[in-house]
Parts: structure tokens; sequence; C-alpha cells
């Protein structure tokens, strides 16, 4: 069977880079080890190997699709359902009281990274059944919480995330989905929701739909949104279900991931679609951005593990596929030599390259972002608040970084494959057609990267920035006790400077109000400052690499380690110096895209 991802990398974050075991000393984590965690991901695997990976083209050749009112999807999405229920997949991360496992969520990620890698049009489905049990569980109340919530954690009922409306897209403050308060402790919702992810199929007996409305006679805008929880069907009296007039009313056919349905929903067709409210009234979009964080990593991580599977496809083909001869230090080619492996060309060993260390960075972004969420919930004070600073600053680049840049690698892949590339006989097409809608999923790139500058580098005076600049700092100090790695830690310490240029120069706008010019060229920023990050965490990669070389730990081999140095050193050569490129465009008093009187794009 083709390899979708590398255990030994995988670990190695986990293990040694991230340091998984320190969590193990929080009361919250204290029931695991790391031979506990090997042994669930090990499982994941297995399950991978056997359900997921098999039918992963089976299910882009034969998608989910709307039939006679209801969803037809692939058999696989029932098997999964049960076995993430079995496995505790789903309640991995929820509170013992809950159900839940109080498993880390870097161990969670990496399972899912796990199988997402081996079939990415599956484990949308039980991971929005996660998160909107979580908001219930957060956010609702003891009846919402018992009746709702075990039938979700077991896989038996799925969840959805409801928020997009035909007329609004991601402008959350012109929804017009409507609830109306009635006698019965309920209310009756009316209204449509479309692009919902796995909102409907033949293998969960209920759907619970967290649902955003405005409760009749609210404020305007995003201050009047409430969040409420929608079932597909409700408990009746006698204790069984009954329709609770939702509605199914299409789906959407995509370019890729075609085996995840996406749907269109309508609710109280026939006045008759009953909903719960979720906490207290008008604070819905508050609550659902614990779920749009936890969405928003997920997201990164399917990019993510779309280029790890994209990677080993097109380093399999490289290692098999005979094609040209190297060339002579003659400046010639012999011939009569017989052709070599495209491995052996330096051109197709930097694509391979490209691939390896935008994946491989990619992960170790997402586990310290895992981390920090983990630390978060079991620190005070302080550190608390250094841990969710840290956490918000780097989700917006968690959702970012693997999607745009991994659709990057896996092109590259593509490219790897010549014109086989190209045709359905090869995975590698259907690779760049599934990533391709990450960068769309949970808020464009244009979304994410106005958060990054607008939000979350100016939020408490720009304290999480000087935060992450003490944690790059500290990696920089690392590294320079390896004489090896001082070129580069200079390097990093020469582009935090920029950085700090960069952000003060547009931080100059925002103090005189001129926030439209600010965040012009927002997502430049977003591209500029994630490869910053990045170069941090590959210079950590390979101090850690180094430090466990000098120590001759054979944990892996020396070559394993050397190869981090090497992809460090490959990112620093032909990623960290776009950071020069970047900084003219971010600094340049030409303002060429806010719109003026003047039209000039017609």
């Amino acid at each position: 069977m083709a390899e979708y991802v590398n255990m030994d990398t995988l670990r190695f974050q986990l293990e040694q880079v991230h340091q998984l075991e320190s969590l193990f000393q929080h009361a919250r984590y204290q029931e695991y080890d790391l031979d506990s965690i090997n042994i669930f991901l090990d499982s994941v695997k297995d399950f991978s190997d056997q359900e997921l990976y098999p039918v992963f083209r089976e299910m882009d050749e034969k998608p989910a699709h709307y039939k006679d009112g209801r969803i037809i999807a692939h058999p696989a999405v029932g098997r999964t359902m049960e076995k993430m229920g079995e496995l505790g997949v789903i309640a991995a991360t929820f509170d013992h009281e809950d159900g839940g496992l109080q498993m880390p969520g870097m161990a969670l990620l990496a399972a899912y990274f796990i199988m997402e890698a081996a079939n990415n049009h599956v484990m949308g489905y039980p991971g929005l059944t996660d998160g909107a049990a979580k908001l219930i569980a957060t956010f609702g109340d003891e009846r919402l919480r018992d009746t709702y919530v075990p039938n979700m954690l077991s896989g038996k009922w799925a969840g959805t995330m409801c928020l997009t409306e035909p007329q609004a897209g991601s402008s959350l403050s012109d929804i017009t989905t409507t609830a109306y308060p009635s006698e019965g402790g309920y209310y009756k919702v009316k209204g449509q929701k479309i692009f919902i992810s796995g909102g409907d199929h033949e293998y969960n007996e209920n759907f619970i739909h967290l649902l955003l409305a405005r409760i009749e006679g609210a404020p305007a805008g995003t201050k009047g949104i409430s969040l409420f929880v929608v079932p597909k069907k409700r408990i009746a009296e006698d204790g069984g279900l009954e329709a609770n007039d939702v509605i199914t009313a299409g789906d959407f056919q995509k370019l890729g991931q075609r085996g995840y349905c996406t749907t269109h929903l309508v609710f109280g067709e026939q006045d008759d679609c009953r909903a719960w409210l979720v906490g207290e009234p008008h604070q819905g979009l508050k609550y659902m951005f614990q779920m749009m964080n936890d969405a928003r990593i997920s997201v990164g991580r399917g990019g993510l593990s779309i280029a790890s599977a994209a990677y080993h496809a097109s380093l399999q083909y490289a290692l098999e596929r005979p094609q040209g001869r190297r060339m002579m230090d003659s400046g010639k080619k012999d011939p009569r030599q017989e052709p070599v492996l495209i491995i052996e060309h330096a051109d197709v060993r930097r694509m391979l390259l490209l691939q390896k260390v935008i994946y491989e960075g990619a992960l170790s972004l997402l586990l310290l972002a895992s981390k920090y969420h983990d630390l978060e919930m079991v620190t005070e004070g302080e550190e608390k608040k250094k841990n969710r600073l840290l956490l918000e600053l780097l989700v917006p680049i968690a959702k970012t970084y693997p999607t745009e840049k991994g659709r990057e690698a896996v092109d590259n892949g593509l490219q790897v494959l010549g014109g086989y590339g190209y045709c359905s006989d090869f995975v590698l097409q259907q690779y760049l057609r599934d990533i391709r809608i990450m960068a769309i999923y949970e808020g464009t790139t244009g979304i994410q990267s106005l958060d990054l500058l607008g939000r979350k580098a100016t939020m408490d005076n720009g304290k999480a920035v000087q935060l992450l600049a003490e944690e790059m700092q500290r990696t920089i100090e690392q590294a320079t006790t390896f004489d090896e790695l001082k070129p580069y830690a200079r390097q990093l310490a020469d582009k935090m400077g920029l950085s700090q240029k960069v952000l003060k120069f547009l931080l100059s706008f925002a103090a005189k109000g001129e926030y439209e010019r600010f965040l012009a060229d927002a997502t430049v920023f977003m591209d500029f400052f994630s490869t910053l990050v990045l170069g941090w965490l590959w210079l950590d990669m390979a101090a850690v690499a180094k430090r466990e070389l000098v120590s001759g730990n054979t944990a892996y081999t020396p070559d394993f380690y050397e190869s981090k140095i090497h992809a460090m050193r490959f990112f620093f050569k032909y990623e960290l110096p776009k950071m020069e490129g970047l900084a003219p465009t971010l600094m340049s008093e030409d303002v060429l895209t806010i719109l003026e009187e003047k039209e000039v794009i017609a």
C-alpha cells in the first residue's frame, strides 16, 4: 500500500520537538503516557490503512449526491462514524463528566492528520460532530447536554455548523434566519442555510444542527445573533424521534472533496421547526467562535494532510520512474547510459524538498497551536493569558499556511509526475482538486489575513506579537549553541527585525485611523509573517535534531535527524528570502487597491 504519512516524522514532532509528554504532568492529562498515545495512534493508522485509504479514490469517482429529498453518501461514512465512536475519537478531548477522555488536543490532531491523509473526504463528518457537541457541552444547559451530547460522542448522531445564508455569504451580520419564541419553552425557526458540510446522509439516525439566527426583534448586526440547537428529528412525547421540519433542499457538486457532502437546508417550511436556545440570547457569535477556532485549525489540518499524502505519492513516483540522464561535469549527457530515476534530477529534488518543508513545517505549526490550546485549559493567571494570546495569534496562520502553501506543494507534486500528474490515472490531480477548497472553508484567506493583521497583531497592544518574538528568540539562542546552525539563527534574527519594521509602518496607518489603508495588503502580510513563523519552526526542528545527534539519541537514525537539518537549510535558502521581496510591497507608498471615485478596474 502507498504511504500517505511518515509516522517517524509525526512522532519526532510530537515527542521530541513539541514534547507531548510535558502535558502529562497536568491533572487533566495525567491518565496518559507516550505508550498509551502511541497505541491509540497505531490503532488509528490500522483503521486508516484498512478502511479509509482503500476507498479514497472511489469516493471521488462516486460522489455524495442529492436524490429524492436526501443525500446519498458512500458507506465508508457510516463505518467511520461508528468507528470514531468506538475508538473514542469524537469524545477524545471532552471532560470526563461529559463522557469524554480528556486526551490532549495535540494527540487528537495527530490522529486526525493520519486519517485525513488517508482519506480527506470522510473525517469532516466526525470532526463537525465533535465541534457541535462541544458547543452544547460548553454553553448548553443540563437538558441540552443530556439530550444530545452522549449520542453525538458515540457517533450515533451527527452534528453540523449552520452559518452561511444565500444572501449573506461570509457576512454574518446580514443573516436573516429568524427564531420566534413559543410558549412551549422552545423557538420556532424559519430560514435557509447553504454550504452545510455533512448536513445529511443515511448513515446517522439524527443530525444536530448548531444554527445562528436572530430572535424576532433582536438588534441589527452581529450583536443580535443567537445560537440554537436544531435537530433534524426532535424527541417526541413517546421518547421516539419525529421530523422537525428540516428539509434537505439540495446539494452542491464540488470540484474536489466530492465524497464530503455539502447541503442546502431549509428550516420551518411548515412553520414547525423547533429550536432550543444555547446559552444567552444575542451571544451566538461569541459562542460560535469557540467552534470556529477549532474548525480553523481543523481546516488547516486538512490542507496539511492532503499535502502530506501528495508528497508521499509524488516521492513514490520519483523513486520508480526512470527518465533522462544526469548531466556530466563536461556539461553533456552520455546517451549510452541507462535512464536514471527522476529523483536524481536536481529540479525534481527541489520540488520534492519544497513539498517536504511545507507539509512538515505545517505539521509543526498545527501541533504547536494545539499545544497552546491544551495548555490554556490547564494553566492559570499570566501563564494562561500567554497561552491564549499565542494561540489566538497562530490560529489564522494555522488555517492559512497549510491551505495556501499546501496547494502550492500539491501543485509541485503534480509537476513531478509531468503529464501523468494531469491524468486521472494518477492520484495527484485529485489531491489538487481536494485541497483547493481548504483556503475557502471557515473563512477565506482574505478573512484570515484581516484577522491576523487587524485583530491579532494589535490585540492587547501587540502583546501576542511580543510573546511570539520571545519564543523565537529562545530558539535562536538554542540554535546558536551549534556552530552549524549559527548562520541560520542570524538569518532568522534579521528577518525578525524586518518584520518589526514592516509592522511599525503598517501600524502607523491604524494610529491615524486609516484602517482601510492599514488592512489593504493584509493578505500580503499573511504571506510575509507566515514565512517568518515557519522559518522559526524549522530552525527549532533543526536545533532539536542537532541536539539529538550530538547526544547520540538512537530513537531515530542519524540520517533521519540529518534530513531535518537539510530541510531547514532548504527552507532558509528557498523560502525565507521571500520576505525580502514582500517587504517593499508592504511598505510601498502606492495605494492601488482601495476603491476611489474613478474606477480603474472595469
